[in-house]
């Protein structure tokens, strides 16, 4: 089947990609909304030439176009035909994630394109699977469980790695990849509550293991596999095992090979210990009677994808906000100042003015910017455009957080009182905005589990980091840094700082 498919694409390629790739070079100058525009579309090409042209400025590119569209959604134009719906519209989020839920699911465009790395893991499923893995999951995020990762994981993985770590380059005055420091953070943790396992990772040794680096290629090349003009280009590099499919296959064996040996290590204590069975996410899996080595593997890869780069990621532009904003800063050190050093899971859960501040640097940069959804049947949006089966539609959640219609006039602020208000005792109480008008965690049947522990586990670290230093940015992040995104964003280069100790 495949060798017939490209009987008839290849001559078609050799045509189209010499325009495709030769015909413009991406063009490096900042884009203004002044002269933002739908992009043309082209026959054959779509709007190929437009996407080319924006360079690494994807993320932000789209985000201009839908804040000009109206109803804040429009078509963008693949090649040959295919066609991609992007919206920052409330009302179609709502349509896509809630009301019409099962006519929006993960397609096979996406389940495809990420199968290699994820697998049937939950982020790359549906239907009964999907159910299955969430069912068992959930039981990770009740009370008694984030009450365990505040008070033993995320508190000893401060005391004993990530405070000794930043005390040293107070005095060595050492420039940290802060970025890095954080993503070696969280995937102690992840592993540490979902797996019962401590990967020890986040140490002085500015080393990378061999697993950081092949899971760090295996989601930045899935993920421009979504950004290639046709789907045939990495499946033909995927055939001949050539170039970054060949990187790709490389990282994923390696991944599987970390993964599996977590997998084999729990099964083995669980022979020997019944008592593990509820202990831990991994234990309640492989005691489910679905305990088959791939399948467990692949749960395995998305919570680590899901517990170590989301999380970072927002903590990383929390940080950049923070240090552009003193005053936020000085806020957060008053509530900081008013708990105890040590801080119990009640007084997590009581920085109010921590998770607003939290929750608006998300608004402004958020862990994943963009998620997708496939048409399963025909369907009519809520403002009129009509979706054919098998039409991508993407929600723009970085755009979203930076719409007028939204979040007013000051919306480009960063303002954490815009969460707050009065609760009529003197005291200030948070509150939420509505999940498809700020979907940071997706929304409907689908919304993320883990949202009040990613939530207990920044405010942790934000408490135990800033109550004691300072983050200072190497002086050209002054300049706003690239927001990019490979399944969940970055900062483009890293996080460069240095760690002042603070005086009280």
């Amino acid at each position: 089947m495949f060798e017939m498919l490209l009987l008839y694409l290849l001559p078609l390629l050799f045509l189209t990609l010499p325009i495709l790739f030769f015909l413009t070079k991406p063009n490096k100058k900042s884009s203004t909304k002044n002269n933002i525009t739908i992009p043309k579309s082209y026959p054959l090409i779509g709007s190929y030439l437009s996407i080319r042209n924006i360079g690494n400025r994807r993320i932000q590119w789209l985000s201009d176009i839908v804040q000009i569209a109206p109803s804040a959604t429009f078509n963008l134009n693949r090649p040959l035909g295919t066609r991609q719906i992007i919206t920052g519209n409330p009302s179609t989020v709502q349509h896509i994630l809630k009301n019409q839920f099962t006519n929006y699911q993960k397609g096979t465009i996406f389940t495809k394109t990420l199968s290699d790395f994820l697998g049937n893991g939950i982020f790359n499923t549906n239907g009964e699977n999907w159910k299955f893995q969430r069912q068992v999951a959930s039981h990770e995020f009740n009370t008694k469980s984030l009450r365990k990762f505040v008070e033993d994981v995320v508190d000893t993985e401060l005391t004993n790695r990530l405070i000794p770590i930043l005390s040293s380059s107070t005095q060595t005055k050492q420039i940290l990849d802060f970025q890095d420091i954080l993503q070696r953070f969280t995937f102690d943790n992840i592993c540490k509550i979902a797996f019962g396992f401590d990967p020890e990772y986040l140490t002085p040794s500015a080393k990378r293991t061999k697993f950081a680096q092949a899971f760090e290629d295996a989601t930045e090349i899935s993920s421009r596999r979504f950004r290639l003009p046709l789907p045939v280009i990495w499946k033909m590099k995927k055939r001949f095992n050539i170039g970054s499919e060949k990187r790709l296959r490389e990282a994923v064996t390696e991944i599987r090979e970390y993964a599996n040996k977590i997998v084999r290590e729990k099964k083995k204590e669980l022979k020997e210990n019944d008592s593990l069975h509820t202990q831990d996410m991994l234990s309640r899996f492989l005691s489910s009677g679905h305990s088959e080595e791939d399948f467990v593997t692949d749960i395995v890869i998305s919570f680590i994808l899901a517990g170590k780069d989301t999380t970072s990621a927002a903590l990383t532009w929390f940080f950049w906000l923070l240090w552009k904003n003193p005053r936020v800063e000085e806020e957060i050190l008053k509530e900081i100042n008013k708990k105890s050093e040590s801080l119990d899971y009640d007084e997590v859960k009581t920085m109010v003015y921590t998770h607003a501040a939290l929750s608006e640097s998300m608004r402004l940069y958020p862990p994943v910017p963009m998620d997708s959804k496939e048409a399963i049947n025909d369907d009519v949006l809520p403002d009129g455009i009509v979706v054919k089966k098998g039409t991508m539609i993407t929600y723009h959640v970085y755009a979203m957080g930076r719409m007028e219609s939204l979040w007013g006039e000051d919306w480009a602020e960063f303002k954490p009182e815009r969460w707050l208000e009065n609760d009529g005792y003197g005291k200030r109480a948070f509150v939420p905005r509505d999940p498809f008008t700020y979907p940071v965690f997706q929304a409907g049947p689908r919304i993320c589990l883990g949202k009040e522990m990613a939530f207990m586990q920044m405010k942790r670290i934000v408490a135990g980091i800033v109550g004691k230093f300072k983050v200072v940015p190497e002086p050209h992040l002054a300049e706003h840094p690239n927001f990019i995104s490979f399944l969940s964003s970055q900062m483009e280069g890293g996080f460069p700082v240095t760690i002042n100790k603070r005086i009280s």
